[in-house]
């Protein structure tokens, strides 16, 4: 059946933009999202879906019933906001202090919402079902694999499953969609440099583990200019550096804290004994000792060739086959352990707009995005997921 989700989507723009406008007012941190469920849990119950709530503490799923058998597909929409301050002089700017929706998670889940929506309209007409996922705690907190572990993929169980992001590194009315690696696998590494304090005044009679770190962070920057394939993605990257809390102290220990981001698990380990060969070397040339810790956060996201080949057809009927992009990205995304699961496809919806100053990049305390990027993302999700579904 042919259905024009471009104007559905169109049709429902004044009521995403309200219903993100609201989620950006009253932004909550991951796995505090109790007002944003239960708006989502009420939502998806007046539509006659099938709803679970407090999954993985606030997530919450809604099946909606096909008439006729058929696959399963999963749509899966972050609800979370950052612990940041915003910026933004607009009426819809945060009114929780130092929390904002700085990536777009706001405008996910009304995209979501408007889904169901759509959906909920062709259910006669479905043969499967869909399932729809808000998840939690996306950001840095492992939100998808607390709701793995809460059993949301699971009866019924997914055949395949989409998900997308606004995405302000690309305009509006384009669209980022590859085959493949598509996001970055991401993990933190902590290093202690163990010394022996002293006083500033008298450098000699201690051992001082911020030089030693400093050397260390300089050496770590050769791991992918010298250790590394050229045509391999890694960025080794030191995000924080903490020692002493005064001036005229030669501390015990000094701390770095960074991250490393590849699309390849394989290398991804081998940086990290080429991390600790380096760190422990060159704290020894300085007389002290180093250790690591680190800590797996999420895998990389891999898109499977058929679900992308569904999305990559419906962003060329939705928006032109000539404003499809294929660019990856080394940010990561905790959808990778539901890929791992699931065959499907995550993709990137164009939502900057340099005429109304809508630039600022995720995670930015300025951060907003061109609203019409909601209409876009609707269109093309709706499309390739009838795909399954409605044919």
């Amino acid at each position: 059946m042919t259905i024009d989700f471009k104007q559905e989507a169109t049709a429902l723009y004044d009521e995403m933009v309200t219903r993100r406008r609201d989620f950006h007012r009253h932004p909550e941190l991951g796995f505090q999202e109790t007002r944003t469920a239960s708006i989502v849990a009420h939502t998806l119950d007046t539509l006659g879906l099938e709803v679970q709530r407090g999954l993985a503490q606030t997530g919450v799923v809604g099946v909606l019933e096909g008439a006729n058998p058929g696959p399963t597909v999963l749509l899966r929409f972050d609800m979370d906001a950052l612990p940041i301050q915003e910026e933004n002089d607009v009426p819809y700017a945060s009114q929780n202090p130092g929390v904002m929706h700085a990536c777009g998670h706001d405008g996910h889940t009304a995209m979501g919402l408007a889904l169901a929506k759509i959906m909920s309209k062709y259910q006669g007409e479905m043969n499967g079902r869909f399932k729809f996922l808000f998840q939690p705690a996306e950001e840095g907190l492992g939100g998808a694999f607390a709701m793995i572990a809460a059993g949301a993929l699971e009866n019924p169980r997914p055949d395949v499953a989409f998900a997308m992001h606004l995405w302000n590194a690309s305009p509006y009315g384009k669209v980022r969609v590859v085959e493949g690696p598509c996001m970055a696998a991401s993990s933190v590494f902590t290093i202690t440099v163990q010394g022996q304090g002293g006083h500033g005044a008298a450098p000699h009679q201690a051992v001082d583990p911020i030089l030693a770190a400093a050397h260390i962070v300089a050496a770590l920057q050769s791991i992918v200019s010298r250790n590394i394939n050229p045509q391999d993605s890694v960025v080794v990257s030191i995000g924080q550096i903490s020692a002493c809390t005064t001036f005229n102290v030669i501390p015990d220990r000094a701390f770095l804290k960074g991250t490393v981001r590849s699309y390849n698990e394989t290398l991804h380990r081998q940086i990290y004994r080429r991390i600790l060969e380096m760190a422990t070397n060159m704290a020894t040339a300085f007389s002290c000792e180093a250790h690591m810790e680190t800590i797996a956060i999420v895998a990389p996201v891999v898109n499977s060739v058929k679900p992308t080949a569904a999305v990559r057809s419906a962003a060329a009927n939705v928006l032109g086959e000539e404003n499809i992009l294929q660019h990856r990205t080394m940010a990561s995304e905790d959808m990778g352990y539901i890929l791992e699961e699931i065959p499907g496809c995550y993709f990137f919806i164009g939502s900057a707009n340099e005429e109304l100053g809508l630039t600022s990049p995720h995670h930015h305390a300025r951060f907003d995005f061109d609203e019409r990027a909601m209409i876009n993302g609707v269109a093309i999700m709706a499309e390739a997921a009838a795909h399954y579904l409605l044919k």
